[in-house]
C-alpha cells in the first residue's frame, strides 16, 4: 500500500509510500491445507483466524477455494445487491461456522442448496447447516444481499473497503475492508480463486482482478466478468466502479494489461502508465516471473489517502508518481503471490516494496540504495522513524506506518551489505519463487537467508526488525 505525502500512518513520509517452503506456518494454515485433525462432531468454527491485531478477521473451521461473486450496484442510489457463493472446504467438523459481513442485510444463506439458519453477531455472520459438515468435506455457501455499503475506518483512523465516489466507488480492502461487501473468510491466510460478475449502469465501468472474460450492454446497464485463478487474499479483491477512459494491450512478455483511468487523471497518469510494462519486466529480472496473467492499474479520483497493490491491478486514487508505480508493482511479488500469516509481518510486503522503489531509483539515475539508507538513519533517535521495530508494530494502528516501510527497507539493505549483492539477489528470487501463490514468515526469511548465503544472520534481523529505539550499526 501506498500513502499521499506528509502522513505519517498509511502516508506517505520522505521516501517512505504506503500502499514451497511451508514449514513453520501456524497451525492455522495448515489447516487450510488439509492439515487440520479431525475434531468432535457439533464441534463450532472459529469467529477469527487467531491473529493477535485482527483478531475477528478471517474465521476458523474451512477454507474457502472459490468466491463466486454476482453484484449490482445502483450508483445513484448507493444500493448494492449481491449473491456470494462460496466453494469450500471443512479443516474441522463443523455445526457451525462464520462469516466476515458488516453493514448489508443478509435474506437469504444455504449450505449445498439447503437453507441454512444464520444470524448477525456484530461484523459476524454465523451460519448453522442443517447437519454437521465433516471435516475434509467440499461444501457450498450461498448468500444473498443487499444494502448500502460503507467503509469501515481502521485502527490508524484510514478507511477501507467500498468507499463511495463522487461517479462510483473506490474499492480498497486492505486490512479489513472485504467484508463491507462480500461475506468472506477475510484473513490473508486463506487465499482463493475469484469470479466476479458486476452489473452497473451504461457509463459506468466495474473493474476487478485477473483477466476480463466479457462485457455485456443492455436495458441501460453493463455487466463485467472477470475472474482471477490464482490463489488471491480477499483484502486484495476490488469491485471499483467509475467513470473511466480503459486501454487494454499485452504485453511482449504475454501479460494482458488492463488500465482504467478516470478521465480527470488521465493526463497526469499517463507518462507514468505507459512505464508500467518496463517497470514489470525489471521487476521481473530482480524477483522471478512475474506471478500473475494480467496486470494494470485503476486511477480513480477519489482522495482517498493512499494507493493500493490490489492483485494483478493495483487502486490508486489519483494520478500516480512512478515511484509509486514501481512499490504497488512490486507488492504483485511481495504481499500479493507470498502473503502474510499474519499483519505483524507487514514489513515483508511493505518493506520489500519500499527496498524496491530504492533499488529502481539506484539502477535507474537516482540515488544508491546506500545513499537512501545513510539519510534515514541520520535521523535523530527521537524521530519517529525509530517508534517502533517493524518486525513487530504492536497493533494494527501502526502497521502502515514509517518504521514498517522505512525501517523496514533498511533492514533489507543490511542483509545486503552482509551476504553481498550476488546472494542478496538469489534471496529475493528464492524467496518469491519458494513461496509462491503460498505465505511466508519473518522466521522463515531469516532462514533461507541464512541458507543462501552461508552466514548466520539472526543477530542482524534481531537488531533491525526487532529492537526499540534506533538500532547501532555493526
Amino acid at each position: 500500500m501506498t500513502p499521499p505525502p506528509g502522513q505519517p500512518a498509511r502516508r506517505r513520509t520522505g521516501v517512505l509510500r504506503r500502499e514451497a517452503v511451508l514449514a513453520a506456518v501456524p497451525a492455522a494454515v495448515a489447516a487450510l491445507l488439509g492439515a487440520a485433525a479431525p475434531a468432535a462432531p457439533g464441534t463450532a468454527g472459529a469467529p477469527g483466524a487467531g491473529d493477535p491485531y485482527f483478531p475477528l478477521s478471517g474465521n476458523g473451521g474451512y477454507h474457502v477455494r472459490h468466491y463466486d461473486l454476482t453484484l449490482r450496484y445502483d450508483t445513484s442510489a448507493r444500493h448494492l445487491d449481491g449473491t456470494a457463493v462460496l466453494a469450500a472446504r471443512a479443516t474441522q467438523n463443523l455445526s457451525r461456522f462464520d462469516l466476515d459481513l458488516t453493514g448489508l442485510t443478509v435474506t437469504r444463506v444455504a449450505v449445498d442448496g439447503a437453507p441454512a439458519a444464520f444470524r448477525r453477531t456484530g461484523r459476524e455472520l454465523v451460519v448453522t447447516p442443517r447437519h454437521t459438515l465433516r471435516t475434509g468435506r467440499g461444501f457450498h455457501i450461498t448468500v444473498a444481499y443487499h444494502g448500502t455499503p460503507k467503509p469501515v475506518t481502521d485502527p490508524d483512523g484510514s478507511a477501507d473497503g467500498w468507499i463511495p465516489t463522487d461517479d462510483g466507488a473506490f474499492v480498497a480492502g486492505e486490512p479489513q475492508g472485504a467484508m463491507t461487501w462480500f461475506p468472506a473468510n477475510a484473513h490473508p491466510e486463506d487465499k482463493s480463486s475469484y469470479d466476479i460478475t458486476i452489473t452497473v449502469p451504461q457509463g459506468r465501468t466495474a473493474v476487478s482482478n485477473g483477466v476480463l472474460l466479457g462485457q455485456r450492454t443492455a436495458h441501460g446497464r453493463t455487466t463485467f466478468r472477470w475472474r482471477e485463478t490464482q490463489p488471491m487474499a480477499a483484502y486484495l479483491a476490488t469491485a471499483t466502479v467509475g467513470k473511466f477512459k480503459v486501454e487494454q494491450y499485452t504485453t511482449r512478455d504475454g501479460i494482458r494489461v488492463y488500465n482504467a483511468v478516470d478521465p480527470r487523471e488521465a493526463s497526469a497518469a499517463a507518462p507514468v502508465l505507459k512505464k508500467l510494462p518496463s517497470v514489470l519486466a525489471w521487476e521481473s529480472t530482480l524477483f522471478g516471473p512475474y506471478p500473475f496473467r494480467s496486470a494494470g492499474s485503476v486511477v480513480d479520483h477519489a482522495n482517498v489517502g493512499y494507493a493500493l497493490e490490489t492483485q494483478t491491478r493495483p487502486l490508486y486514487d489519483s494520478a500516480p508518481d512512478l515511484g509509486t508505480l514501481v512499490h504497488e508493482s512490486a507488492h504483485q511479488w511481495f504481499g500479493d503471490s507470498v502473503s502474510l500469516t499474519a499483519w505483524k509481518d507487514i514489513w515483508l510486503n511493505e518493506g520489500f516494496a519500499t527496498y524496491a522503489e530504492w533499488l529502481y531509483a539506484e539502477q535507474h539515475g537516482g540515488d544508491s540504495a546506500q545513499k537512501t539508507f545513510d539519510a534515514l538513519y541520520a535521523r535523530g533517535a527521537g524521530d519517529h522513524l525509530w517508534a517502533f521495530p517493524p518486525g513487530d508494530p504492536g497493533s494494527g494502528a501502526h502497521i502502515f506506518d514509517t518504521p514498517v516501510y522505512a525501517r523496514g527497507a533498511m533492514a533489507l539493505h543490511e542483509v545486503r551489505r552482509a551476504v553481498g549483492d550476488r546472494d542478496f539477489f538469489r534471496i529475493l528470487r528464492a524467496w518469491s519463487a519458494g513461496h509462491r501463490y503460498g505465505h511466508g514468515t519473518t522466521a522463515q526469511f531469516e532462514r533461507l537467508a541464512e541458507n543462501v548465503s552461508g552466514k548466520r544472520l539472526d543477530g542482524l534481523f534481531h537488531t533491525w526488525l526487532f529492537t526499540k529505539g534506533k538500532p547501532n550499526r555493526a
